[in-house]
């Protein structure tokens, strides 16, 4: 089920009503049928995976707690196997439905070249929405059980329900255990109607569908034409494209993030911010504390710091950036371009550390004011440039493609496309650009906001006179209704994020 769907706009309201309206130590179990009932509009069959690994991380949690009580050296041991295998079990489940193919097409690669007869597979797996996300969400329970940072859930159904708990289940935010699994456990206690919160949740959900059906879905015509046509294309049209697609991602996948936020807070839950304005960080290790924070954090806690993190020599702190930014790239997709993608990133961020006291002295030399605005413009501009390359790689169907991509970029200089009307040629004629382009200056607005006050849109407008709230509302009300992307006979597109 599509948060842009008329079946959610049916089913979402429905859920809060009888949430709202059933006695407290129900809930949780009307929000667990809820969930399932929300993730099998996909394919019922998936059910049973993710009810799979709920059960395993389930069982594991209540083995490592219950090892902890031992006070014998071979309790440690015995928790340290049941990591093991809860571990290697969810992620042999995530490999043969989301990375078998892949393997298997490598592998034959590699036969191919020795002349050795390729391997075959008759099974046809389709990727079963969220698997990554529910995935990762249910491994760091484990760990944190583990690590003693928190205890285990004794009630397979509240535990059952973190694991799938329908707004962020298909694409995030990846939750900290801490975080959403306290708040199932204290549902009893939370007040069900507060005013403030569920209009903050509805206002953050309007934002969502005005970035995915005004913003994402509209530029990603422009977008889906460059990289089909890049080879009749010059750079500027191929900048435009590599930029669009820049703003089609966030814009796509914060909707997403922002309905989830929105819906979760309608119903009393507080999820994890995900964006906090990521195309105004001022160096790419910048971009990676704004950009898909539960996830960098995720990296970062259960594979980053095992690895050793910061405590080590230079050349070991590198290698662990990469192999994390790598595995990252991995968990997107089962592509090279998205390895690929990884490690740009992760090469981004050891040639920035190497060449720090380059540019100290280069900035003191020739004098240049790092405290003043256009010293942050400037950073701003070179890390959206950096990122934007690096999105080319993330979106090309293939690394040939990109590769191509860029090659042209450089060579087929074509200035005059921005004055004789060229650029209105690429997927959107001049009347849906100018949506576009008033669109993205509310989404401008918006994000300066959030980078100077620390505040969401929900959070400012709160500030506001009533009337200015309501203009604001109503504006974005028009504008989803009348310029919102609906797609043939009213198809809702699906998320980016889904296929991951």
């Amino acid at each position: 089920m599509l948060f842009n769907s008329i079946d959610f706009l049916v089913f979402f309201p429905v859920v809060v009503l009888i949430y709202w309206l059933i006695p407290k130590k129900l809930r949780y179990i009307w929000l667990l049928v809820a969930s399932y009932y929300f993730y099998m509009g996909w394919n019922a069959q998936y059910a049973l995976l993710i009810a799979t690994s709920t059960g395993i991380t389930y069982l594991c949690g209540l083995g490592i707690e219950w090892l902890g009580k031992k006070e014998k050296k071979s309790a440690t041991v015995g928790q340290k196997c049941v990591v093991a295998a809860g571990v290697l079990s969810n992620l042999g489940i995530l490999f043969f439905y989301k990375y078998f193919d892949f393997f298997l097409e490598n592998i034959n690669l590699a036969l191919e070249h020795f002349q050795v007869k390729p391997l075959t597979s008759s099974m046809e797996v389709l990727l079963p929405v969220g698997i990554s996300f529910y995935t990762f969400q249910a491994l760091g329970y484990m760990i944190d059980v583990y690590r003693g940072d928190i205890e285990a859930e004794k009630n397979p159904l509240k535990y059952a329900l973190f694991v799938s708990f329908f707004p962020q289940l298909v694409a995030g935010p990846i939750e900290r255990s801490k975080n959403l699994l306290e708040q199932i456990r204290d549902i009893p206690k939370t007040k069900t109607f507060v005013y403030h919160r569920i209009v903050n949740g509805l206002m953050l959900m309007l934002y969502g569908y005005f970035l995915k059906m005004v913003i994402a879905d509209r530029i990603s015509i422009m977008v889906d034409y460059v990289f089909a046509e890049y080879y009749n294309l010059g750079t500027f049209e191929l900048i435009a494209g590599a930029v669009g697609f820049a703003i089609q991602i966030y814009c796509d996948f914060g909707s997403y993030t922002y309905i989830a936020i929105g819906a979760a807070q309608v119903m009393g839950f507080t999820l994890m911010e995900n964006f906090n304005t990521p195309y105004f960080a001022t160096s790419i290790k910048d971009f990676w504390r704004r950009w898909h924070v539960s996830l960098s954090t995720w990296f970062r806690d259960y594979l980053y710091i095992p690895l050793g993190g910061n405590r080590c020599s230079k050349i070991r702190r590198y290698f662990n950036l990469m192999v994390t930014f790598l595995v990252s790239g991995l968990w997107h997709g089962a592509e090279w371009t998205y390895v690929i993608w990884g490690g740009i990133h992760g090469l981004y961020q050891v040639i920035g550390d190497l060449t720090a006291p380059l540019k100290k002295k280069i900035n003191e030399l020739f004098e240049v004011k790092t405290d003043c605005v256009s010293y942050k413009l400037g950073q701003m501009a070179v890390t959206f440039g950096l990122t934007a390359f690096a999105w080319i790689f993330f979106r090309a169907d293939s690394l040939q493609q990109a590769l191509l991509y860029i090659q042209r970029m450089a060579v087929r200089f074509n200035p005059w496309v921005l004055f004789n009307g060229g650029m209105y040629t690429i997927g959107l004629d001049r009347y849906e650009a100018n949506i576009l382009i008033a669109a993205v200056f509310v989404l401008l607005l918006a994000d300066i906001i959030r980078y100077r006050r620390g505040e969401r849109l929900d959070e400012f407008l709160q500030q506001q006179n009533f009337w200015f709230r309501w203009l604001v509302v109503i504006v974005m009300i028009v504008m989803v209704i009348v310029y919102g992307k609906y797609g043939p006979a009213y198809d809702a597109n699906q998320f980016i994020y889904f296929q991951f």
